[in-house]
């Protein structure tokens, strides 16, 4: 998804919303991108795309910055037409639960933001999203926009649009009732929170891959949340790896006073080696407010220090196997 630049409106009419569709159609042809659902706000749109050859850097690169052009061209504008940098989101699609969840999150965009009277008009009346092609109501339907696999994830069939109406327009009427909002939302929270929508086995995988990116060079090719997810997963091994060395169980962590000196030890030594935030450290380690792990050590007496000093250097000649692969 992707926001106009200072909150503005990237579509200012049909003409707009056209014109990007368009574009879209072109970025599919020029990628074989497949784009299984989408909806056009004011400010905003959001994609449920499939890149069978791993290019959506370059594939976005040239939708956004194309369109922009067309957008400056026809209203005399120039400059910046989107907020910094798309947010992208990784999904498990050979979970059909997550397909599902991320699909339904786009399609009732429209009826969140209020631009239909839910229990009064069908969803399927706001046509700048790939809803009503689900549902038969639009015709022409592009050949860069299939259905299979999001009515796949409901246990449809691919045309069965009174099945998926049925389904959409019921997730409509729970958004009008407290109860069925909170548990939209909480299927949500990942997804807007967070930067890949998948179980605990899918999240490993993609740490591993980020590690081998990060190893490799191309730390700065990964968005920031998932940066900040590989640093901490990189700290908890090391954390683990640490323990064994001091002799220490995650127990003995618990049970050590805040300014124990082998948690001071084990935090100096975490922040020369990861960049994880103070915030982490501090919750890790049990070590109160984030201010005790910049300045314990500081404040060690002479017996407290020896330790420290004793520890740390059994950290910093720790040599983790997985850093020599």
């Amino acid at each position: 998804m992707a926001r106009g630049n200072h909150g503005q409106a990237v579509f200012r009419d049909d003409r707009d919303r056209k014109r990007f569709l368009s574009t879209l159609g072109e970025a599919c042809g020029k990628t074989g991108w497949i784009v299984d659902a989408y909806v056009l706000m004011g400010n905003h749109y959001h994609l449920l795309v499939q890149t069978p050859e791993g290019n959506l850097v370059a594939g976005m690169k040239w939708l956004q910055g194309t369109y922009t052009q067309r957008f400056n061209r026809r209203h005399g504008d120039f400059g910046h037409l989107f907020q910094g940098r798309y947010k992208a989101v990784v999904v498990e699609a050979e979970n059909a639960g997550y397909w599902e969840v991320v699909s339904t999150y786009v399609h009732l965009n429209p009826a969140r933001a209020g631009l239909i009277q839910a229990g009064k008009e069908p969803l399927e009346a706001y046509p700048w999203s790939s809803y009503p092609f689900y549902t038969g109501r639009a015709k022409g339907r592009p050949s860069w926009l299939r259905r299979e696999r999001v009515m796949g994830s409901l246990g449809l069939g691919e045309g069965d649009g009174r099945g998926y109406a049925a389904y959409i327009e019921g997730r409509v009427l729970e958004l009008g009732l407290k109860a069925g909002r909170e548990e939209l939302d909480a299927k949500w929270r990942q997804l807007r929170r967070g930067w890949f929508a998948g179980g605990s086995a899918f999240a490993d995988s993609l740490r591993e891959e980020l590690g081998r990116a990060v190893r490799c060079g191309r730390r700065d090719s990964q968005s920031g949340g998932a940066r900040r997810f590989h640093d901490e997963q990189s700290a908890e091994r090391r954390v683990r790896a640490a323990l064994g060395a001091l002799g220490l169980a995650e127990e003995d962590l618990a049970r050590m006073r805040k300014g124990a000196p082998e948690k001071m030890a084990l935090a100096e030594w975490l922040r020369e080696g990861t960049t994880v935030t103070l915030e982490w450290l501090s919750r890790r380690l049990g070590m109160g407010h984030p201010g005790n792990v910049s300045q314990g050590s500081r404040k060690l007496g002479s017996g407290d220090c020896r330790l420290f000093e004793s520890a740390l250097t059994k950290l910093r000649q720790l040599v983790l196997k997985e850093e020599n692969t």
